[in-house]
């Protein structure tokens, strides 16, 4: 079993066939979700799935393109959300000074606040980071007792050290089965007990799907890229990023 552990379920092509997007990734060996919300709206449609689905989990969050637009009381919100059963972490939260979509004093500021809640709730964060390591690092160091997932990976090994050395996962999408990706030499170099599997869809789909939407199932080819970077067989693999998994997020185990 395989557990997708961030991809946006509220997204027309999956929602509007969730069934087929769910059985799709029942063949595949993906047996669960974490719907990861970017704004408060979806983090509203995360949680109406996680609550009617037994396989599927939420997340609460402002990324950093919405911190902007993140409405006054978003941190009422969330910890309003953050009372269902079905809500395992907070986020997607972080900083991307590549798009820069939102001010980066306003990306700082909301990250700062959601990782307070993280904080006083004892939950998980799921963080974007892109071209922002050394500000991340500094505000991950400000909640000690925080800890989540490094979602999407993308920088060098040295900042995946820095992230580990604070207690973090490192989680690989589909961008791990580019040509010329970095990031198989950086996964080589980490320990299986510290990574996830994830899509990000509808984006980022990998190799041999590359550019068309992405599913939850192809997880799948995510982690046969892993199994074959450690030269190990797929199950252990899998073993691995779901134990990580449902430890992180503190998953009910499967009857």
């Amino acid at each position: 079993m395989l557990i997708d552990t961030h991809c946006h379920l509220f997204y027309d092509d999956l929602k509007n066939d969730l069934p087929g997007v769910l059985d799709r990734a029942h063949d595949l060996g993906v047996n669960r979700f974490i719907c990861v919300a970017t704004n408060m709206e979806d983090a509203k449609e995360c949680l109406l799935m996680g609550e009617s689905h037994e396989n599927i989990f939420a997340s609460a969050g402002v990324h950093p393109h919405d911190a902007k637009d993140a409405p006054e009381d978003f941190v009422d919100q969330i910890y309003d959300l953050m009372t269902f059963d079905s809500m395992v972490a907070v986020g997607e939260m972080g900083l991307d000074y590549f798009r820069n979509i939102s001010d980066p004093e306003i990306q700082k500021n909301v990250f700062r606040a959601q990782m307070g809640i993280a904080q006083s709730l004892k939950k998980p964060v799921i963080f974007h980071n892109r071209d922002a390591d050394d500000d991340v690092i500094k505000i991950l160091k400000e909640f000690p007792d925080v800890r989540g997932v490094a979602h999407c990976f993308s920088s060098n090994l040295e900042t995946a050290k820095a992230f580990m050395e604070l207690g973090y996962f490192i989680s690989f999408s589909g961008n791990l089965t580019f040509k010329n990706s970095h990031l198989p030499e950086v996964a080589k170099e980490l320990p299986l007990d510290r990574i996830l599997v994830e899509t990000d869809s509808p984006y980022l789909s990998p190799v041999p799907h590359r550019g068309k939407p992405n599913e939850p199932g192809r997880t799948r080819f995510v982690a046969e890229k892993l199994a074959e970077i450690h030269d190990v067989p797929l199950k252990v693999i899998a073993e691995k990023t779901t134990a990580n998994a449902m430890g992180l997020f503190r998953l009910p185990k499967i009857i």
